[in-house]
């Protein structure tokens, strides 16, 4: 963001006196580590420097010294986004806070204190020693970060019973543009004091602040599940099939593979899925043993009435376990056939079938291979756009294709992100979804905490 040879002299001297040894990177091969996340945005630039925080003291050291020369600040995570959230502009220090890996559990209130940086899936682990369960799981839990999940307001598998990032957050520490640092927020269940802001800076992707310190809600171990997998030889037997589920209960998980994404899996896990299938479902309970054996004898019978040609339920906990591998496994397998334009758009369940059949209709048109795997069970699909990197028609056509795919997610009455973000990927489309008045408010609270505009500059708004 700046490009004045002697502001960019006085950051890098200023955060070097002002942080610990170590703390500052600022050599060019290193400063590469940090440009993109896991979008690959081709627009992401290069920082000036990189902190790489331990506290929120370093947070709020390298925002106040941003504020004073104008500079940007991006906050960075483990890098795992999936929408360009956190790609680098040029001349911005980077705030990494990969090495703020703390957590303190406190199974007396069932809440945890965690550090951005700690993964998913490491607060799962800390919790279950306790009897305890963090719900919330992305597919990418054994890498995404609390942090990122908090600013894009991650989802996953089981967001279909049991919510959303927002859902267990009670409280946040937040570094302000100006460099205060500011509790929201609590160790309380119940708390309506003020307006909400931990609901606000939930989902800001970073432009409001950086998140430095996270309250948890913790919940009682999940039951042991029964799991079922069902293969159908339609793509609309198979939504059909997800829409008749939700209809008769609330399934722990409700996830939907298409034929790319089953073979795509089957080539690396080799679980002897049927290949020739053109969807597959995996459906658990998770409710009491006897619940869930009843309830999988409902999904079976409405997996066959909407023609599904194999099915088979499991309580076996290794088998179970090893059938959700295979779905978390799909983006990065699907992923070995091309680069990647990665959507995750969200319709109301009974436009999930116009979705489903307008994206393959948009693939057809544009001579380009859509994958779709789905959180089907609340709507949310992720279309996976293949393409050949090195092909600039087919990078092309893969461009049009994913705002194609934007605008026939707005035409269902749909949003263009369920769990990944705006980022900068997705930032043409927002005021088509929001509308004039909806940005206006958006903006007036981004101004009103960022009025330099140095808070992740570029994501979500774009341009200010």
């Amino acid at each position: 963001m700046t490009n004045d040879p002697v502001t960019a002299e006085n950051v890098i001297a200023d955060l070097l006196a002002a942080l610990p040894e170590g703390a500052v990177i600022t050599s060019p091969e290193s400063l590469q580590a940090y440009r993109h996340d896991r979008a690959n945005d081709p627009n992401a630039g290069t920082p000036l420097a990189v902190v790489r925080a331990t506290s929120t003291d370093d947070v709020q050291a390298a925002v106040r010294i941003a504020a004073a020369e104008g500079v940007a600040i991006i906050p960075r995570g483990a890098g795992s986004g999936l929408s360009g959230g956190s790609s680098a502009v040029d001349g911005a220090i980077v705030v990494s806070l990969e090495r703020m890996r703390e957590i303190r559990i406190d199974p007396a209130v069932q809440m945890a204190v965690v550090q951005p940086g700690a993964f998913n899936t490491e607060v799962k682990a800390a919790a279950s020693e306790h009897g305890l369960w963090y719900p919330p799981d992305p597919s990418s839990q054994d890498f995404c970060s609390i942090g990122g999940n908090v600013a894009t307001n991650a989802g996953g598998l089981c967001c279909v019973k049991y919510g959303v990032t927002s859902d267990y957050v009670l409280g946040l520490t937040v570094v302000l543009a100006d460099g205060r640092a500011v509790k929201l927020g609590g160790p309380r269940l119940k708390d309506v004091a003020g307006l909400s802001l931990t609901k606000l800076f939930v989902g800001s992707e970073g432009t409001l602040g950086i998140v430095t310190e996270v309250v948890l809600r913790l919940v009682p171990a999940q039951q042991p599940p029964t799991t079922l997998v069902a293969m159908f030889p339609t793509l609309a037997g198979a939504i059909r099939a997800v829409v008749d589920i939700k209809a008769a209960m609330r399934p722990s998980m409700l996830e939907f593979m298409d034929q790319v994404a089953i073979n795509a899996v089957e080539d690396v896990v080799r679980m002897d899925l049927d290949r020739t299938a053109a969807a597959m479902l995996l459906v658990q309970s998770d409710e009491s043993e006897a619940v869930a054996a009843a309830q999988a004898l409902v999904i079976e019978s409405l997996c066959e009435i909407a023609g599904a040609t194999e099915v088979y339920a499991t309580s076996d906990p290794d088998e179970s376990e090893a059938l959700i591998a295979a779905r978390r496994m799909a983006i990065p397998a699907v992923e070995r056939r091309g680069a990647l334009l990665l959507e995750d758009v969200g319709v109301p369940l009974p436009r999930l079938a116009d979705l489903v059949e307008g994206v393959r209709l948009i693939a057809e048109r544009n001579g380009i291979e859509i994958s779709i795997v789905a959180h089907a069970g609340d709507g949310n699909t992720h279309p996976l756009l293949v393409f050949d990197r090195e092909d600039a028609e087919q990078r092309i056509r893969a461009d049009r294709a994913f705002g194609e795919v934007m605008d026939l997610a707005l035409a269902l009455d749909g949003t263009i992100t369920g769990e990944h973000g705006v980022g900068r990927l997705k930032q043409p489309w927002l005021a088509d979804y929001l509308g004039d008045d909806v940005l206006e408010l958006n903006l007036r609270i981004k101004n009103a905490l960022d009025p330099q505009n140095i808070m992740n500059p570029g994501a979500v708004f774009g341009a200010l």
